[in-house]
């Protein structure tokens, strides 16, 4: 328990290291259901310090507020953010369309033997498979994950369990979380603002035209004495 603890408490204080160059791209959140009504404390600390503008709208949101990733929160980023499909896919989505539209065939009735033969196919496939796998950090409490709607990455993480149930309590864990994420995002902006200067001290400076040298002036004809009479 405390090695589980280490780990999400180790994901929340460098998430924001790992990508947080991602945050630079978030203004619109929308914040998911979370447990004991966070959501409403953290869209409350969100907007009261203008750190993001929070929307009712999943579907204008640049990145989603959460505190459980997993197949669930996955299942409700495509329908929020539905993944493009490449051009085979949709081809053959438009094929099947196409086919259903066709009226059906009657069914043929089959014998005994074949019924017997499918459910025992049935039977045979599902030996050998197992379950897919159901990631651990859904179930991980205290946890906020900062997901981009598009990408899919968690650009920000935190780990700030609640200490109570009470409106106090809540409204408290939600001002550290928004307290860590403008301190992350400051040390981000100032990050890039440090590396923007250096790349452009690195440049060579470039050398100002010399103004062209004069050309040198063309002496005068000595003047030659009259011949003497």
């Amino acid at each position: 328990m405390y090695g589980m603890n280490r780990l999400l408490f180790l994901l929340g204080t460098t998430g924001a290291l790992l990508c947080g160059a991602d945050l630079a791209g978030v203004h619109k959140v929308y914040v998911m259901p979370m447990a004991k009504g966070l959501d409403q404390y953290l869209a409350n600390r969100i907007s009261g310090r203008h750190v993001f503008e929070v929307v009712t709208d999943p579907k204008l949101a640049d990145a989603v507020l959460t505190d459980a990733i997993g197949e669930n929160f996955q299942a409700q980023l495509e329908l929020i953010s539905p993944t493009p499909k490449p051009p085979e896919a949709k081809a053959a989505e438009t094929a099947k369309t196409e086919t259903a539209e066709k009226p059906a065939k009657k069914p043929v009735p089959r014998t005994a033997a074949e019924e017997a033969s499918s459910v025992l196919s049935m039977f045979q496939d599902t030996e050998g498979k197992t379950a897919p796998p159901v990631s651990s950090f859904g179930k991980g409490k205290g946890t906020i994950f900062l997901v981009d709607a598009k990408s899919r990455q968690v650009v920000w993480s935190t780990f700030d369990p609640t200490k109570g149930t009470r409106n106090h309590d809540l409204d408290r864990t939600a001002s550290d979380i928004v307290s860590r994420l403008r301190k992350d995002m400051a040390a981000q902006e100032k990050v890039e603002k440090a590396e923007g200067k250096m790349e452009s001290s690195a440049k060579p400076m470039e050398a100002s035209p010399q103004p062209a040298s004069p050309a040198p002036a063309t002496p005068a004809p000595a003047a030659t004495a009259p011949p003497k009479k």
